[in-house]
C-alpha cells in the first residue's frame, strides 16, 4: 500500500506541478494549445484529488493519529530556519480532499467555458496557482507553509477578477481586492511574527495540534488573545466579513467559473477553515471568540438584506454566501466546531452548483415563464407588513448601497492614507531640496570662492 506521506507529496505536487509548466509556458511566450492545458489541467486535478482522498481513507482506516512530515530545512545553516512541515489530522485531509474534488469539476467546466478564450492558458496558471495555495494552507504545519499558501490563494484571486484585462472596471475592482487582502496579508504576517517570538518557533502543531497541544506552547493570555484577534482580522479580510465586504462584489468581474471556486466554493470558506484549525487557540481568548462571533452575526444580516436587492445573479448568490459564511464563523465562535465543518461542506458543493449553473438562469426563468404562461412575480415577504415604511425605506437604502462600505472605507482610510503620504512626499522634497542646497562660499553658489 502506498504509504500516506507519498500519497500527500503526490496530493499537493500535481496542481504545484501543473502551475510551475503552465507559468513557464506563459513566461516564455510559448502558451500550451487548448486541448493539451485542458487535458493537463484535468489530469494533475484528478491526480490530485484521487491521491487526497485515499489519503483520508488510509487515515481514517488506520486510525492514525496527528502526523507532522518534514522536509528538511531552507536556510538551516542557523537555528530557526524555514522548514517544509504538513501537518495531517482529519480535518486537514478532509478540507483538502474536498477543495481538489472541488477543483476537478470547475477545471472540467472551465475547458469548456473559457474555450476560444485568449487568455486560457493563463486561467489554468492561475487556477492551478491557486489550488496549490490551497492545498498549502490545509496542509501546513507551520506559519511559514500557511503565509506561502495564503499569498498564492490572494495573489491568484486577484489577478483572476482582473482576468478581462482589456475593460476598465475589472482592473479597478481588482485593484480594490488586492488592498483588502493585503490588510489580511498583514495581519497574517503579524501573528506569525508574535508566535515565532513568544513561542519560539512556528510549528502550527503545538496550536492547532488537537486537544492538549496548545498548552505545550505556554502562551500567555496576553499573547493567546494578541495572535487569536490577528488570525480573526486576517480571516475577516479573505472571507469577506464585515467591515471588508465592500470588495465581494466587485469581485465578481472575474470568469464565472473562478467566481464559482473563489467566491462560493473555497476562497472563501478558507478562512473559516482556518479559525476551524485554530481552535484550541480561540478557546484561550475570550476576546477573539466575541470578535469572531460579533463580526460573523453582523456579516450574516447585512448580507442577507444585501442579497434581496441586488440586480445581477452571481452578486446575489455571492452575498448569500457570504450570509452563510458568517452563519459558519459564529458557529465556530460559540464551540460548535463539527457542525461548522459540516455546514461549510454542504454549502460549498451547493453554492458550486449555484455559481455554474448560473449564467442559464435567466434561460431556465424564461423557460418557466413560458410554461406557465405568465410571468413570476414574488410575494410579500412578512417583515414588510410589520416593519414601518419609513424604517423599510432606509433598510432598503442601505441595502441597496451595500452598506456603504466602500465610501466609509475611503474616507476613514483611503483618503488619511493618501493624504498622509502626499504630505510626506513634500517633507521629503523639502528635506532633498536642503540637502542639495549648495553651501555658502563654495563654488557651486555662484560666489567667488576665499582666497
Amino acid at each position: 500500500m502506498v504509504s500516506l506521506e507519498r500519497l500527500v507529496l503526490i496530493g499537493i505536487g500535481s496542481p504545484a506541478v501543473l502551475f510551475g509548466l503552465l507559468g513557464f509556458a506563459s513566461l516564455v511566450d510559448r502558451p500550451l494549445g487548448e486541448r493539451w492545458t485542458g487535458r493537463l489541467a484535468a489530469a494533475g486535478m484528478a491526480l490530485s484529488c484521487a491521491s487526497l482522498c485515499t489519503a483520508l481513507v488510509v487515515y481514517v482506516t488506520t486510525r492514525t493519529g496527528t502526523m507532522l512530515l518534514s522536509y528538511g530545512a531552507w536556510s538551516a545553516s542557523r537555528p530557526g530556519g524555514i522548514a517544509l512541515e504538513f501537518l495531517l489530522d482529519g480535518l486537514s485531509l478532509a478540507f483538502a480532499a474536498l477543495s481538489t474534488a472541488i477543483a476537478g469539476i470547475v477545471a472540467a467546466f472551465s475547458s469548456r467555458y473559457l474555450h476560444r478564450e485568449p487568455g486560457y492558458n493563463r486561467y489554468f496558471a492561475l487556477f492551478a496557482m491557486f489550488v496549490t495555495g490551497l492545498l498549502l494552507v490545509a496542509l501546513a504545519g507551520n506559519v511559514e507553509v500557511l503565509f506561502v499558501g495564503w499569498e498564492f490563494v490572494g495573489l491568484s484571486s486577484a489577478l483572476l477578477v482582473a482576468f478581462f484585462h482589456d475593460r476598465p472596471a475589472p482592473v479597478s475592482s481588482a485593484l480594490r481586492v488586492f488592498a483588502i487582502y493585503r490588510i489580511s496579508d498583514a495581519a497574517m504576517l503579524s501573528a506569525a511574527v508574535l508566535l515565532h517570538h513568544v513561542a519560539g518557533s512556528g510549528s502550527l502543531s503545538l496550536l492547532f495540534g488537537g486537544e492538549g497541544r496548545a498548552d505545550a506552547v505556554a502562551l500567555s493570555s496576553a499573547s493567546a488573545t494578541a495572535i487569536a484577534v490577528m488570525l480573526v482580522v486576517a480571516v475577516a479580510g479573505k472571507s469577506g466579513l464585515l467591515p471588508f465586504s465592500g470588495w465581494l462584489p466587485r469581485a465578481m468581474e472575474g470568469p464565472t467559473p473562478s467566481s464559482a471556486v473563489y467566491y462560493g466554493s473555497l476562497s472563501i470558506h478558507a478562512g473559516c477553515f482556518l479559525l476551524l484549525r485554530a481552535a484550541p487557540l480561540l478557546e484561550q481568548s475570550l476576546a477573539a471568540r466575541l470578535l469572531a462571533g460579533t463580526m460573523g452575526a453582523a456579516t450574516a444580516i447585512f448580507a442577507t438584506l444585501a442579497t434581496r436587492v441586488q440586480s445581477d445573479v452571481k452578486s446575489s448568490l455571492a452575498y448569500a454566501s457570504l450570509t452563510q459564511v458568517g452563519i459558519i464563523v459564529l458557529e465556530i465562535a460559540l464551540g460548535l466546531y463539527a457542525v461548522a465543518f459540516l455546514h461549510l461542506v454542504g454549502h460549498a458543493c451547493f453554492r458550486l452548483l449555484q455559481f455554474l449553473s448560473a449564467p442559464n438562469v435567466l434561460h431556465d426563468l424564461h423557460g418557466i415563464e413560458g410554461a406557465i404562461g405568465r410571468r413570476l412575480s414574488p410575494g410579500a415577504a412578512r417583515w414588510e407588513t410589520i416593519v414601518p415604511a419609513h424604517v423599510r425605506r432606509l433598510v432598503f437604502l442601505a441595502a441597496l448601497e451595500r452598506g456603504f462600505l466602500d465610501e466609509i472605507l475611503d474616507r476613514a482610510v483611503v483618503t488619511p492614507f493618501f493624504r498622509c503620504t502626499t504630505w510626506m512626499a513634500r517633507v521629503d522634497r523639502f528635506l532633498c531640496d536642503i540637502v542639495s542646497a549648495p553651501v555658502p562660499g563654495t563654488a557651486g553658489d555662484g560666489s567667488a570662492p576665499d582666497d
